[in-house]
């Protein structure tokens, strides 16, 4: 390897080192409650200069991207785990229990993004695709109970993210209370003839 090599690949790795402390930062910050950091506090925090920011973020919706990457990564457990019941009364509870748990994960960020949805193209779309993707999965893994009339609509809202977040923020309900809550109406709309 040569001189010149050595140094194009040591300048690339501090890139995506700078990269990867800038994305950690703004993570953190969403984490913690702040919506809205400023470009300045986020190069503080991941310890790098304000320019180096800009140039690997051009824009936010490119740090948006990468967030959602890295919590769509961690979230890849849950949309890959088969379920474990056969019937769809028991589905149902599975699919509670996996939107609460990745609910709870991605709080602060739907939160913060709901902030900025309105002067974000990417947070708009990346709204509208999860809101299609999860109306997708209910019409799948139900089939019976959605080919009703009117109920996929009213599992789709009841299941719905802004469900849960106004179960847990605007009325207060704890995480176990706002699951049993759901499931208890869940099971009684898919269990009514």
């Amino acid at each position: 390897m040569t001189r010149e090599t050595q140094q194009t690949d040591g300048r690339r790795r501090r890139g995506e080192d700078s990269r990867e402390r800038i994305i950690a930062a703004m993570l953190a910050f969403v984490r913690e409650g702040e919506v809205a950091p400023g470009a300045e506090r986020v190069a503080i925090r991941a310890e790098v200069g304000l320019r180096t920011v800009f140039r690997h973020f051009r824009d936010m919706d490119s740090l948006y991207a990468e967030m959602s990457s890295t919590i769509e990564g961690e979230l890849s457990d849950l949309a890959t785990r088969p379920f474990q019941s056969p019937d769809e009364t028991g589905r149902l509870s599975e699919i509670i229990s996996r939107r609460a748990e990745a609910y709870e994960r991605i709080f602060p960020f739907k939160h913060a993004s709901i902030t900025h949805r309105h002067r974000s193209d990417f947070l708009a779309r990346g709204h509208a695709q999860m809101v299609s993707h999860l109306r997708q999965d209910l019409a799948r893994d139900l089939p019976v109970a959605c080919a009703e009339p009117g109920r996929l609509e009213a599992l789709d809202l009841l299941l719905s993210f802004e469900a849960w977040s106004r179960l847990r923020r605007e009325q207060g309900q704890s995480r176990e209370n706002a699951e049993a809550i759901v499931r208890r109406l869940a099971t009684a709309l898919l269990t009514t003839p």
